[in-house]
């Protein structure tokens, strides 16, 4: 809609391999959605947060095995404990948590299409969009036939949340897709686990759940792999090149 408004629909002009490689991305990141709220409608929420430390990892995984990119000495230290925390946190689960490995390599694969594909945000969101909005109006419209949907049922409230919902999926999605054509997909990957590390505050300060002693073991050591890749980062950064004289305002 916003690409109609302002007049620039022949942003969605993309050669047939773009339009593929958004097509694959488009059916990933619906398998991520619908795993994801399938694991928290029934009670499988610190799975789904654990196959969000996991996606890192993999990220990280895909950038250095498709892409080329090279990883410095703290970077590997800091994947390393990533790793291990990980490796904590799922052996405390007790299971093979397919959930959160379903979650992890669809989102992970999804950022490489992205970065492969390599069009802009907005574009390459309303493809994505249009791939999958036959299948989720048709959902919708059986949802209606059979009378088990809730929008505009159960008033406004519910509403206004289920269209916010909307808005709080879309926009994190855009600001991924211009991150992916900017950042090294080994970087956006370790950046990531600022959602799962929210999810768990949110979890105990918000929603009550307990955290055992394995568990704040794991969140520690992601904080800590996290801090030491960022501090690398900013050590490392490249300073901007001088504007040329001519080029100044």
């Amino acid at each position: 809609m916003g690409l109609l408004l302002s007049g620039r629909l022949s942003r969605l002009r993309l050669a047939r391999r773009e339009l593929g490689l958004l097509a694959a991305a488009s059916a990933l990141v619906t398998v991520n959605w619908l795993t994801y709220i399938w694991g928290v409608q029934n009670g499988h929420v610190v799975e789904t947060s654990l196959g969000y430390f996991i996606n890192p990892l993999v990220s990280v995984a895909l950038g250095v095995g498709f892409l080329g990119e090279r990883l410095r000495r703290a970077q590997v230290i800091a994947i390393a404990l990533a790793a291990v925390a990980v490796g904590v946190l799922a052996v405390n689960h007790g299971r093979v948590p397919w959930i959160a490995l379903v979650l992890a390599f669809s989102f992970a694969l999804y950022g490489l299409l992205k970065k492969v594909a390599g069009v802009d945000s907005v574009p390459a969101l309303a493809v994505e969009t249009a791939f999958v909005a036959p299948l989720a109006i048709g959902y919708l419209l059986l949802l209606r036939w059979q009378g088990v949907d809730t929008l505009f049922r159960l008033g406004w409230t519910h509403d206004a949340l289920l269209l916010g919902a909307g808005v709080a999926t879309a926009v994190p999605l855009l600001c991924f897709g211009a991150a992916a054509n900017r950042v090294p997909l080994s970087t956006l990957g370790v950046l990531q686990y600022l959602a799962p590390s929210i999810q768990f505050v949110c979890g105990v300060a918000l929603l009550g759940e307990t955290m055992s002693p394995v568990r704040w073991a794991g969140f520690a050591l992601v904080w800590v792999a996290l801090i030491l890749f960022v501090v690398d980062g900013v050590q490392n950064a490249r300073p901007l090149a001088p504007v040329p004289r001519s080029q100044e305002p």
